[in-house]
């Protein structure tokens, strides 16, 4: 891979981790809504939104902590698991709010509207509109409140040397790597 595109991605590997885990829980939040919605709950839609939302956010926890912001920390985790949940119940309340409004305040619901409306409205206002908004605000408040200290915990998905070349020699017919521990050195040479 061409070394700006490394480092871009290196640069912005917590936003992309970010987005990742955001696809993965869109797909969770929006296979349990449209379950619902479609079986048990089909006058429930908000509720249905709302479980959808709940086991996304379960799931997010999880993948949040241990892969988009692994390094971060900052804080014990009964602390950040609650400020994780106080901020995604915030988010829930956003994700939400353009569907409430779309269903009860612009009435875009059957028999106002047609089935296929309802469903675009429902898609767009649910999972486009309110998610985007959400998402937006999570990365934020993850960053500043939840997860406020980066480098707080060790890297565990990159090797543990990592080697500039501009501090590579070579001397006596063999390779010094600075900045290795004594077993590298030795292997290096």
């Amino acid at each position: 891979m061409p070394e700006p595109v490394q480092f871009l991605l290196h640069k912005h590997r917590e936003v992309i981790r970010f987005a990742l885990v955001g696809g993965t829980t869109f797909l969770i939040d929006n296979g349990v809504w449209y379950a619902l919605k479609l079986t048990v709950l089909t006058d429930k839609v908000v509720t249905a939104k709302v479980i959808g939302v709940l086991v996304a956010i379960i799931a997010s926890y999880v993948l949040s902590r241990e892969w988009s912001f692994h390094t971060r920390g900052g804080r014990e985790r009964h602390h950040e698991a609650a400020l994780f949940f106080l901020v995604s119940g915030l988010g829930v309340g956003i994700n939400i709010l353009p569907l409430w409004l779309s269903r009860h305040l612009f009435g875009l619901q059957a028999p106002f509207v047609s089935v296929l409306t309802e469903e675009v409205a429902d898609f767009v206002s649910g999972s486009i509109i309110g998610m985007l908004l959400a998402t937006g605000f999570k990365f934020w408040a993850m960053r500043r409140w939840v997860f406020p200290d980066a480098g707080a915990r060790p890297d565990r998905h990159v090797h543990p040397i990592s080697v500039d070349s501009s501090r590579v020699s070579s001397r006596n017919s063999g390779l010094t790597v600075s900045g290795a521990d004594p077993v590298d050195r030795a292997e290096a040479s």
